[in-house]
């Protein structure tokens, strides 16, 4: 290399620039007794959806699909939604005392 040349190291910031993004996905899908409390569910729960989860309603299952960049994004994620889903749960449990 002469003194007059740089690496052209552009060339590889732009194609890793122009790389599409690799997202982790889960889903997680639960089963209640009946469509009326998946609905009731999934109502409870949609307050804390952000942008990156997907929440359908399927008869008597709910369906959740959460897309982030990152293992442990989307580790945190799925951990608050499970734990909001079993408060939910709980709630709408009625053969509980």
């Amino acid at each position: 290399m002469r003194d007059s040349e740089t690496p052209t190291d552009g060339d590889e910031t732009e194609a890793a620039d122009a790389a599409p993004a690799l997202d982790r996905t889960a889903t997680v899908r639960v089963t209640f007794a009946d469509g009326e409390t998946a609905r009731q569910v999934a109502a409870a729960l949609a307050p804390d959806d952000t942008s990156e989860m997907a929440t359908r309603v399927d008869g008597p299952t709910v369906e959740t699909t959460i897309t982030r960049e990152t293992t442990g994004g989307l580790r945190t994620t799925a951990d608050d939604y499970v734990s909001n889903l079993q408060v939910a749960q709980q709630l709408t449990d009625t053969t509980s005392p």
